[in-house]
């Protein structure tokens, strides 16, 4: 771990520590649905956590987010997770909705990611599609959403809106917070790197792509 986290700054050493010590944690309970799915849903209750302060110290300095529930724009632009995200979020999904209603988010998954697998990574980063659990201006599994979602917080919508209707404008971009952007992917990646240690691979999907698989398979999509 020394390795990794040699050109880390004090802050991503602490927050890749926590997402190592959450996913150790269910490693040493004996990992299983039941102490993976714990060690997650704490992995995003830390995030959370950290994104109400950073919430709190905007508002009280002028400088309030723009998101909100119905601003949806980032939800139509290229979201990535990790294959135990996914896993999460499917068992979530099967435990809540019908077959019918899943039936109608793996078409909607299958018919984004067949438009997306040829692009390049520069063509899905411009490509601009509703996430397959986008209903009604919100997401469908809000508190199930991967890490990549959680951490997306923006102080001024209309470089959300910019970067919606106008991706090939390469000089705006959302103005979004560093901070939680930064704590977000160290802990994931401390949460990957315990799991790797104990020889479990991981593997990164563009959301649709990820919902696609899991939602019609009941396996895990990582292993030993």
């Amino acid at each position: 771990m020394a390795n990794e986290q040699k050109h880390f700054t004090e802050h991503d050493r602490i927050f890749y520590s926590d997402g190592f010590q959450l996913a150790q944690s269910a490693i040493e309970q004996g990992l299983s649905n039941a102490t993976l799915f714990s060690a997650i849903e704490s992995l995003y209750a830390a995030i959370d956590g950290l994104n109400d302060s950073v919430l709190a110290l905007a508002q009280r300095q002028n400088m309030p987010v723009a998101c909100h529930k119905g601003c949806h724009w980032c939800c139509h632009q290229a979201v990535y997770a990790n294959s135990y995200e996914l896993h999460y979020l499917s068992e979530k999904i099967k435990s809540r909705y019908s077959k019918e209603k899943i039936s109608g988010w793996i078409k909607a998954a299958e018919e984004k990611s067949a438009a997306t697998s040829p692009m390049t990574e520069e063509e899905v980063a411009s490509y601009k599609s509703p996430c397959p659990l986008l209903e009604n201006g919100a997401c469908s599994t809000y508190d199930a959403r991967p890490m990549a979602c959680r951490i997306y917080l923006s102080t001024n919508l209309n470089t959300c809106l910019e970067f919606y209707r106008h991706p090939e404008n390469k000089i705006n971009y959302p103005a979004l917070i560093d901070f939680p952007l930064r704590a977000g992917r160290m802990m994931n990646e401390g949460f990957m790197a315990a799991l790797k240690g104990h020889g479990i691979q991981t593997a990164e999907f563009r959301l649709e792509e990820g919902l696609r698989i899991v939602l019609k398979n009941d396996q895990l999509i990582f292993g030993k």
